[in-house]
């Protein structure tokens, strides 16, 4: 079973992209060869040359990638999708597929640190600039449009903010102008919100988040409409920023959990975000799932559920953040995300601690700020754990 979109999420999550060998396995199979054998040199001629279609060399032809590709496809509501080694792999060669010396970017400031480096310091080298704005103002958007517009870039719910953007008045402003919606959507997943049908052009991932969940591999995904990923294909081909066959492996097996996943640590990360609202030594939460959140009325129409990402401002600065975060013994510190262990980290000083200070203010991203990604433990646990730094402050 490839991409029917009969079936439900839940099933395509399990069953979409697998085709049985001939030894007929149950679960998807592990290909872990370089290359691939041909019977002919006409077939391997006409392989190479894309006139007959199978495997090649694995750099941009595996059986197992292709499985997570199909599966990841079918979710997301795309007619293909393109894997690659990391999250940021996927946004690199994305942006150099579909752009050229000269065009420009419009993309959100609240976007993860990395990205905002890729595309504020490194994309200008190549001739490609990118004009940060508002990730809810959506006439700053059309306002910051040149001609040489390419793409709208934006990631939402935001990281580690929670700001969330109307993808589809986005992408009214953008395609009346000709411009391609690129959605960054690590956080929700195709779960929790379905950017294609909301009429974005093309869905990003950083499939070492949740799709995965257990923060075991890396890997990242561009999915969309087959004109747009074959240039990516195109682009992965030459360059190889390649997810390995037995990272792809490890990614089918986190999609077959990836809702009843989310669905757990959404509820949690809600009931986490109400007690830190509550809590006396907490200036401010930012949560979707939470009346008091901005855009909490777009997050209910837009998004299934708040998700998991929680983050807090504690009352103070810098040294009492970190001593929350050094408090903690049950929660891990570290900058990943999307794992079944919920993770703690001070993002001023880790995830967006290589872009300016001009830059972190205009994202919001304060040196009292913590952004906790819930995992399966139980509440009251990471409620005790936390408690153990705030009541110290």
């Amino acid at each position: 079973m490839r991409q029917n979109q009969d079936y439900s999420l839940e099933t395509l999550a399990v069953r979409a992209g697998q085709e049985r060998s001939q030894f007929n396995e149950h679960s998807e199979a592990l290909y872990l060869t370089s290359s691939f054998v041909f019977t002919s040199a006409a077939q391997a001629a006409a392989r190479f040359s894309g006139e007959d279609e199978g495997n090649v060399y694995s750099r941009f032809t595996n059986p197992t990638v292709t499985a997570f590709q199909d599966r990841l496809a079918a979710l997301e509501g795309a007619e293909a999708c393109v894997a690659t080694a990391s999250g940021m792999s996927a946004i690199l060669s994305l942006v150099m597929a579909l752009c050229s010396s000269g065009d420009h970017i419009v993309a959100s400031t609240g976007l993860f640190g990395a990205t905002q480096q890729l595309l504020g310091t490194l994309m200008p080298r190549f001739g490609i600039q990118t004009s940060f704005v508002s990730q809810t103002d959506a006439a700053a958007w059309g306002a910051s449009t040149r001609p040489q517009t390419r793409l709208f870039f934006l990631e939402t719910p935001s990281n580690p903010l929670t700001e969330i953007a109307d993808i589809a008045a986005l992408v009214a402003i953008a395609h009346a102008q000709g411009v391609l919606v690129v959605v960054d959507n690590c956080f929700c997943t195709p779960i929790l919100q379905r950017p294609l049908d909301l009429g974005a052009d093309l869905v990003v991932h950083s499939a070492t988040k949740f799709l995965d969940g257990q923060g075991r591999v890396l890997g990242g995904a561009v999915a969309g409409p087959r004109r747009l990923t074959d240039e990516v294909f195109k682009f992965l081909r030459t360059a190889g920023p390649t997810l390995s066959a037995f990272n792809a492996w490890v990614l089918l097996k986190g999609l077959e959990t990836l809702q009843i996943r989310l669905q757990a640590q959404s509820a949690r990360a809600l009931q986490l975000a109400q007690w830190l609202e509550s809590h006396p030594r907490v200036a401010r939460v930012h949560y979707p799932g939470l009346p008091s959140h901005p855009q909490f009325e777009l997050a209910q129409r837009q998004q299934s559920s708040g998700g998991a990402i929680v983050s807090f401002v504690v009352k103070g600065a810098r040294a009492e953040a970190w001593k929350v975060v050094d408090s903690c013994r049950l929660l891990s510190i570290t900058a990943n995300l999307g794992d079944t262990k919920t993770t703690l980290t001070h993002p001023a000083s880790t995830t967006h601690g290589r872009i300016t200070p001009e830059q972190r203010a205009a994202a919001g991203i304060t040196e009292n700020l913590l952004r906790v990604a819930v995992g399966l433990e139980a509440v009251v646990d990471l409620q005790n754990d936390l408690e153990s730094g705030l009541s110290s402050i």
